[in-house]
């Protein structure tokens, strides 16, 4: 939606939430719209939906990554000659570049709707603003935590990720896709990045909410109800490692390094992306406010209440596995109902 907006004005005058929306008496902000999976794996086919969906998947936030992506292949990244040896301190360079472009893209956002508060509370899921005071945090500041294990964790994994991947495509060890021989494969390859992510991302993150592993490693993340954009990376080490594991499928899967390169950089920056803490993000554009859609419901869901929407939203996973919720009140009261059979069959064993 665009609205038009009186100069001076408070974003958040220029729109009106309830037209999207509701707030209940906790103040937490919901959209009217249920979350539902893209047409893909419904039946009968809906061929025109999927052609609308694959128009919106394609000119969305994947796009913004794939670009930044193929500048970053193009002018940021150390010749393949270069990256066939490790001495050439090439890593490092790599390590600063990944640090600037979160600090960048997380950095804008957190300015601009926890720092500014721009549009203050319009579009946001749960009323309140990242902590300041709480033992649940490094320094007791939510803030400064999430910095600290995104960049002191996450890009030095993601960086070893991608330094790994070059290094083995420059040494063969990685099946080779080439330009402009092999352009149709990479371009499917670079589509089919946010595809791929899904299972992984929904494998591991099953796998971090079991008992032991959720208590040692992945209740870091969880500390975040109220998630912001530098909560996406703010994870244990372990955690890190897990996540940007999905490029190793390519020492079975020939590739070119802007796909790998776009795939580790699609998780790094999608993260701060799905934590926003807003439905919403409203700028203005030559006196109007336009509303960008954060893609970021979903897994907001997961974050309020722990046991659901494992996957990126991209494969019916969730769906599949029962443990999907829609963010109505008979996703919620399913998801109940899911956990209290659970709890019952557990003490039965035990008893």
């Amino acid at each position: 939606m665009t609205v038009k907006r009186e100069r001076g004005a408070p974003l958040a005058d220029a729109v009106d939430e309830e037209l999207a929306g509701h707030r209940d008496d906790r103040g937490n902000w919901a959209p009217h719209d249920r979350f539902e999976y893209p047409p893909v794996f419904v039946w009968p086919p809906q061929p025109l939906n999927f052609l609308s969906w694959s128009r919106s998947y394609v000119v969305s936030w994947h796009l913004l990554y794939a670009t930044i992506a193929l500048t970053i292949w193009l002018f940021l990244t150390p010749s393949i000659e270069t990256t066939a040896s490790i001495d050439s301190g090439w890593p490092m360079w790599i390590l600063v570049r990944n640090a600037a472009i979160t600090t960048i893209f997380c950095g804008a956002f957190h300015l601009r709707l926890y720092v500014r508060r721009a549009q203050g509370e319009a579009f946001k899921y749960k009323p309140g603003w990242p902590r300041t005071d709480s033992n649940l945090f490094l320094f007791r500041s939510q803030t400064r935590d999430n910095v600290f294990w995104t960049l002191c964790g996450g890009v030095p994994i993601w960086t070893a990720f991608e330094c790994l991947m070059l290094w083995a495509y420059a040494n063969g060890h990685v099946g080779h896709l080439a330009w402009p021989t092999d352009a149709v494969w990479i371009v499917v390859s670079m589509v089919l990045v946010p595809v791929w992510r899904d299972p992984h991302f929904f494998a591991t993150h099953r796998l971090l909410h079991t008992r032991p592993l959720y208590q040692s490693f992945h209740k870091i993340h969880h500390n975040n109800t109220n998630p912001g954009p530098w909560s996406g990376l703010a994870m244990h080490p372990v955690e890190h490692a897990l996540y940007f594991s999905l490029v190793l499928i390519h020492f079975v899967v020939p590739t070119h390094p802007v796909v790998f390169i776009f795939e580790l950089l699609h998780a790094g920056l999608a993260a701060g992306q799905g934590h926003l803490g807003f439905d919403k993000v409203l700028v203005r554009i030559r006196g109007k406010v336009h509303e960008v859609d954060s893609g970021a419901y979903n897994h907001y869901l997961h974050h309020k209440h722990f046991e659901c929407n494992y996957s990126e939203g991209v494969f019916p996973l969730d769906k599949w596995f029962g443990t999907f919720n829609d963010g109505s009140p008979e996703g919620h009261a399913a998801m109940k109902g899911r956990m209290a059979r659970r709890a019952g069959r557990a003490s039965a064993t035990s008893g």
